[in-house]
């Protein structure tokens, strides 16, 4: 898994449209690369839309948020209009991307055990090199715990 300082493990992965995303595309920016469970589940819901909710504040910042779950494609695509997020959506349907994260492995929810992601955002800079990592994620106030990272907010 990569750790604070080191440059963020590249990838290309398809978005909900069907358009290839690749991290090098945002080299200059500021990357909220977020991994989550599964689309519209209760905690990846409220996640998901404490970002859409503080976009704006990205946006200005000119911050990109990404979010990468094994969801296909027309999974995502569900996901973001039902919840209008302004924001991409990944699909790590082979879990290549999740794996060099570290985020893919033995998870386990109501006593049982599978293989799934675990909930951890990545924050990276214009370099490319992270700079922070939430190992705990408190999904409703998450998003503005990024931009308190970032030294954006409040």
């Amino acid at each position: 898994m990569p750790d604070v300082g080191s440059l963020a493990p590249t990838f290309t992965l398809p978005d909900m449209r069907g358009n290839q995303v690749s991290l090098e595309q945002f080299r200059g920016q500021k990357v909220v690369l977020y991994f989550y469970p599964k689309d519209d589940t209760p905690g990846c819901t409220k996640e998901a839309c404490s970002f859409r909710d503080a976009h704006g504040a990205y946006q200005e910042k000119g911050i990109v948020v990404l979010g990468v779950s094994l969801d296909d494609e027309a999974s995502h695509r569900a996901f973001a209009e039902k919840y209008q997020l302004p924001f991409t959506l990944l699909a790590d349907t082979s879990h290549t991307v999740s794996e060099a994260y570290g985020v893919y492995g033995e998870q386990e929810w109501q006593g049982k055990k599978f293989m799934g992601l675990a909930r951890k955002t990545f924050l990276i800079d214009e370099q490319g090199v992270i700079v922070k990592i939430f190992d705990k994620v408190n999904v409703e106030a998450h998003s503005q715990e990024v931009l308190e990272a970032f030294g954006l907010a409040g």
